[in-house]
């Protein structure tokens, strides 16, 4: 019991860890996104305002991962029946939606300035570019200390940030030597393309999961044969596959057995089945037992 004991606080220890973390984070990314947005107005350059409202898409993010990472914890209710992992798909999808916005405001004014060029502060462009490096590179060091799933998928979230900046830092160094404003828009614009690219992939994702489609890392033709070749297995229908939140995979299926064998023997096969669904990424599995002569009612072909 002492041994259970220390490993429950230790989990709720590396919980609480994970979600200071993810807090620390959001803080540090909001606040440099208020500097990144004076100092956008200040330098003139939409490139660093585009990353304004891309850092304020990542702390909405942050602080909504922040919120779900204390939600994800409770418990199923008569309600939420399979608890709240799904609530995580909700941040995903207002982070996406605040992102598309911002890229088509920042597309729009990119190009005003392709077409009507105007001075840029180079230098002052230099100075955030650098600071964005140091604040983003201190906030990715102390996530890729965790754990939890949530602060990884931050960690990456950050790391674009600080190659983002990284692209302004080459592009402002080039404008103090090389007077080419319209480099500042051209940047912003492949910084859009590259935000949307990765909004399209996430979005792909939330509607694979809302619409319960198979999940991509999951083989279902290797579990079927699987779930076949078990001993005492005639054969299996009714097999269906989905996702709560991306990560928490649930399946559904009839093992039909070939002999209405003892019920201790039907425990087993039922046991041996749920160990190998386990092995091959399966989270929560329902399964039904049936004997060969008998007829399913949910299957219109056996």
């Amino acid at each position: 019991m002492a041994h259970n004991h220390h490993s429950s606080s230790h989990q709720e220890h590396r919980h609480e860890h994970g979600t200071g973390n993810i807090a620390l984070a959001f803080f540090l990314n909001l606040s440099f996104c208020i500097i990144e947005l004076i100092g956008g107005l200040l330098t003139n350059s939409i490139a660093i305002l585009s990353d304004a409202l891309h850092d304020f898409g990542d702390s909405v993010a942050l602080g909504l991962a922040w919120i779900f990472q204390k939600i994800s914890g409770r418990k199923p209710t008569p309600q939420y029946t399979y608890g709240y992992k799904r609530f995580s798909l909700l941040s995903a999808f207002i982070n996406s939606v605040i992102l598309i916005t911002g890229s088509i405001f920042v597309f729009y004014e990119s190009i005003q300035r392709i077409l009507s060029p105007s001075e840029i502060n180079a230098q002052g462009m230099l100075l955030l570019a650098v600071l964005g490096v140091i604040v983003n590179g201190a906030a990715i060091f102390r996530l890729k200390k965790g754990n939890s799933v949530n602060e990884r998928v931050v960690s990456l979230h950050l790391l674009e940030d600080v190659l983002g900046w990284i692209a302004v830092l080459i592009v402002s160094v080039i404008m103090m030597f090389v007077d080419l404003p319209i480099l500042d828009p051209l940047l912003s614009i492949g910084i859009s393309i590259y935000i949307l690219y990765n909004v399209y992939r996430n979005l792909k994702t939330i509607f694979l999961v809302i619409l319960q489609g198979k999940p991509a890392n999951i083989n279902e033709k290797e579990i079927a044969e699987k779930l076949k070749n078990l001993p005492g297995v005639e054969d299996i229908h009714d097999l269906h596959i989905w996702t709560m939140d991306s990560e928490y995979n649930v399946l559904t299926v009839h093992l039909v057995l070939n002999a209405s064998g003892a019920m201790v023997e039907q425990q087993k096969i039922r046991l041996d089945a749920h160990l190998l669904l386990k092995s091959l990424g399966i989270q929560h599995a329902t399964i039904e037992i049936e004997c060969a002569d008998e007829n399913c009612e949910w299957c219109e072909t056996r």
